[in-house]
């Protein structure tokens, strides 16, 4: 008989963190890695509606996505000292210096932006919207998890930068593949396309 995906262990309102400790369901630190989980999913929805281009930058996120979810699942102390956890692969100022790269690298590929953006056009450009506001909301839960327990800080400026590039993607999914993008200021809306 295959093993069943339930365990009945959470059934009580507890989780269990990778080194061990039960914790509440609703502990800021489940908070935090449960909204990092719910961005990778939205990021899996941007990547199969987005260009390969962009869909190949998400899947490489998303990946470094799950290691930040690892690490905000234990506690410092547990990742210098267990066997297996101290070796786990953690974000670091190398990963954000990646993140500004690809945002300086597709930026010049845009047309200058002064105003507002409306979240929406292709389908790719409205899941990296959607995106980019779990994000926003997976860098605060850490920052208010950072507020109680030691956090790796490179995982709120990696959250930070990442929510920047998320926009930075949708305006070149709806520009590369769409009609642009629906600016909005005090003159009223307008679309932005592709500069020739």
């Amino acid at each position: 008989m295959p093993d069943s995906i339930y365990t009945r262990k959470g059934d009580k309102g507890e989780t269990g963190l990778l080194t061990g400790e039960r914790i509440i369901k609703d502990d800021p630190r489940v908070e935090a890695y449960g909204t990092v989980d719910e961005l990778i999913t939205v990021l899996g929805l941007a990547k199969v509606h987005s260009g390969s281009r962009i869909a190949g930058y998400i899947h490489s996120i998303q990946q470094l996505l799950f290691y930040i979810a690892a690490e905000l699942a234990m506690n410092q102390n547990a990742m210098e000292s267990e066997d297996g956890l101290k070796d786990l692969r953690r974000a670091n100022a190398h990963d954000v210096t990646d993140l500004e790269k690809i945002a300086d690298d597709l930026t010049e590929e845009l047309p200058p932006l002064s105003n507002f953006v409306i979240p929406g056009g292709t389908k790719g450009a409205a899941f990296l919207h959607q995106a980019r506001t779990v994000c926003r909301r997976a860098e605060r839960r850490v920052i208010s998890l950072s507020k109680i327990i030691d956090v790796n800080p490179e995982l709120i400026r990696y959250l930070n930068r990442l929510s920047d590039l998320l926009f930075v993607m949708s305006r070149f999914e709806n520009l590369e593949f769409g009609d642009g993008d629906y600016i909005i200021s005090r003159d009223g809306v307008h679309t932005q396309s592709k500069p020739d």
